[in-house]
C-alpha cells in the first residue's frame, strides 16, 4: 500500500522540487535523485513507486519548468495532493501524465508515513491508519486518458494514430467504392 509523504508548508516552489543547479539533464531518473532535496534532503532514500506527496497550498509554484514533475515522477510519485495548485505546475502535471488531485485538509488528515488507499474513480483518498476519508475535485475524463497514455504527447500520438487508421481505412474503403465504413451503397 503507497504511503504519504507530508510537505505542510504552503507555496513549495519548483526551485525546492527540483533545485536549479540540476537542471542539466532532462532524464528522469536523474532528476530523482535530487526531488524535494532542499526541501528533506533524506526524501529520496524513502519514497518507494506508487507513494503520494501531501502538500500545502500553491504546490508547484514559481519557476514554470517541467522538470519539477519529471523529478517526482521519476522518484516514483504517483500523484501530489494538496489543497491547490500553481497553475503552471498543474498543467505541466497533465501535460506529461502526473496526477495533481485537490483536496481541502488533505495536509490536517495525514501524516507522514501514513499508507494510503486512493480511488481515482470514486473521487476518494482514504488514511488507512485512521479510517478517514475524504473527497477530491474529480479528475477529468480526458486528464485521466492523458495520465493513463503517459502524457499529453504520448495521448496524441494514440489518438493522431487512431486517427490515421480510420483515414487510411476511409480513403481505401471509397477507392474501392465502397463509400465510407457503415453507409448503405445507393444505387441508381
Amino acid at each position: 500500500m503507497p504511503k504519504v509523504h507530508v510537505f505542510a508548508r504552503d507555496h513549495i516552489n519548483t526551485d525546492e522540487i527540483i533545485p536549479a543547479r540540476h537542471l542539466t539533464t532532462d532524464v528522469e531518473s536523474e532528476l530523482a535523485k535530487y526531488a524535494m532535496e532542499d526541501y528533506d534532503k533524506d526524501f529520496v532514500r524513502r519514497v518507494e513507486p506508487g507513494d503520494i506527496i501531501v502538500a500545502g497550498a500553491d504546490f508547484g509554484c514559481g519557476s514554470s519548468r517541467e522538470h519539477a514533475v519529471w523529478a517526482l515522477r521519476g522518484a516514483g510519485v504517483a500523484a501530489v495532493i494538496a489543497p491547490n495548485f500553481a497553475r503552471i505546475y498543474y498543467r505541466n502535471s497533465i501535460n506529461n501524465g502526473f496526477l495533481a488531485l485537490e483536496c481541502d485538509g488533505i495536509v490536517e488528515a495525514f501524516q507522514d508515513g501514513d499508507p494510503a488507499d486512493l480511488d481515482l474513480k470514486g473521487g476518494t483518498i482514504t488514511n488507512t491508519r485512521t479510517g478517514q476519508q475524504l473527497t477530491f475535485v474529480p479528475v477529468p475524463q480526458f486528464a485521466l486518458d492523458v495520465q493513463k497514455a503517459g502524457g499529453w504527447l504520448e495521448y496524441m500520438k494514440a489518438n493522431d494514430q487512431a486517427a490515421l487508421e480510420a483515414e487510411t481505412l476511409n480513403a481505401h474503403s471509397t477507392q474501392a467504392g465502397h463509400g465510407h465504413p457503415g453507409q448503405e451503397e445507393q444505387h441508381a
